[in-house]
C-alpha cells in the first residue's frame, strides 16, 4: 500500500462533514502485561538477546503510557490512533555476554484511516496507515569480561512503516462481543517486516462504557541499512506481546 494512497485516505477523512451528529468517538486507556523477546545488534556487537518479561518491566519501569482512540463517521469512514510507550532503566542482562546493564525505551504509534462495513452482527473494518517505532537501547559493558568495551553503547532509532489490515467484531448479544485483528507491513520500505495480531472479547457495562480483554502481539524486523559490525549499524528483531485490559469510553 503506497504512501500516496494513505495520504488520499486521510484527505477523504478530513473532508467529511464535521457535524457532531455524524460522528461517534471512543477513547480507551489500557494496560498491557508486556513481554519483549528477540535480539538486537548494535555496531560490532551482534545478536544481543532482548528478553524482558513483565516482572522485570514492573521492577524497572520509569514511565509508561498506553491509549487508543477512534473516530467514526456515519458514511463508514473513520480513523484510529494507538500509542504505547515504556521506559525501562536498570534492566540487568546476562553478564556472560559481557553486558552488565541495559536500558530499553520503546514507543510505538499507530495511526490509520479505515472503512467500516456492517454485516448484521458482524462489523469489519478495513484499514491502512502507519506504524512508527521509536527505540532507544543502551548497553553497559562489564570491564572484567570485555575490557576493550568498558563503556556505554547507545543507539536511538525511529522509523515508519506502512501497514494494511482488517479488524473483525462479532456481537454475541447486547453485552458480549468478540474481536480479532491483523495487519502486515514493512516489506523493506523501512522494516523488512512488521505485523500486529490481536484477539479477545468485550463486555458492555453500559452504552457509553466497555471493558476490553485481549491478547496483542507486534513483530518487527528492522535494520538501518549499515553493514553489520560497522559503527552505527543497528538491527532490531523482536516481538512485543502480552494480555491487555482496557476501559473504553464512547461519546
Amino acid at each position: 500500500m503506497s504512501m500516496k494512497k494513505t495520504i488520499i485516505a486521510f484527505t477523504i477523512l478530513a473532508s467529511l462533514p464535521v457535524s457532531a451528529k455524524n460522528w461517534s468517538f471512543l477513547v480507551e486507556p489500557y494496560l498491557m502485561a508486556t513481554k519483549i523477546e528477540g535480539d538486537a545488534s548494535i555496531g560490532r556487537l551482534s545478536g544481543v538477546p532482548v528478553d524482558v518479561d513483565f516482572q522485570t518491566i514492573l521492577d524497572n519501569l520509569d514511565m509508561a503510557a498506553m491509549i487508543h482512540a477512534e473516530a467514526h463517521h456515519k458514511s463508514g469512514w473513520g480513523m484510529f490512533i494507538d500509542y504505547g510507550f515504556m521506559d525501562l532503566s536498570q534492566t540487568h542482562t546476562n553478564s556472560r555476554d559481557g553486558i552488565a546493564k541495559a536500558t530499553i525505551r520503546q514507543g510505538v504509534l499507530e495511526a490509520a484511516g479505515l472503512y467500516r462495513v456492517n454485516y448484521g452482527r458482524n462489523i469489519v473494518d478495513y484499514f491502512v496507515g502507519i506504524r512508527w517505532w521509536d527505540n532507544d537501547l543502551s548497553l553497559l559493558f562489564d570491564v572484567n569480561i570485555t575490557p576493550d568495551n568498558n563503556r556505554m553503547t547507545a543507539v536511538k532509532e525511529d522509523w515508519v512503516d506502512i501497514v494494511a489490515g482488517v479488524r473483525w467484531q462479532h456481537a454475541l448479544n447486547k453485552r458480549w462481543s468478540l474481536m480479532a485483528r491483523g495487519d502486515l507491513g514493512g516489506f523493506g520500505a523501512s522494516a523488512d517486516f512488521t505485523s500486529t495480531v490481536e484477539t479477545g472479547f468485550s463486555y458492555n457495562i453500559s452504552k457509553l462504557m466497555t471493558v476490553n480483554v485481549r491478547y496483542k502481539a507486534s513483530w518487527v524486523d528492522y535494520d538501518n541499512g549499515i553493514d553489520e559490525k560497522q559503527i552505527g549499524s543497528f538491527r532490531y528483531d523482536t516481538i512485543t506481546h502480552g494480555p491487555t485490559l482496557g476501559l473504553q469510553f464512547k461519546f
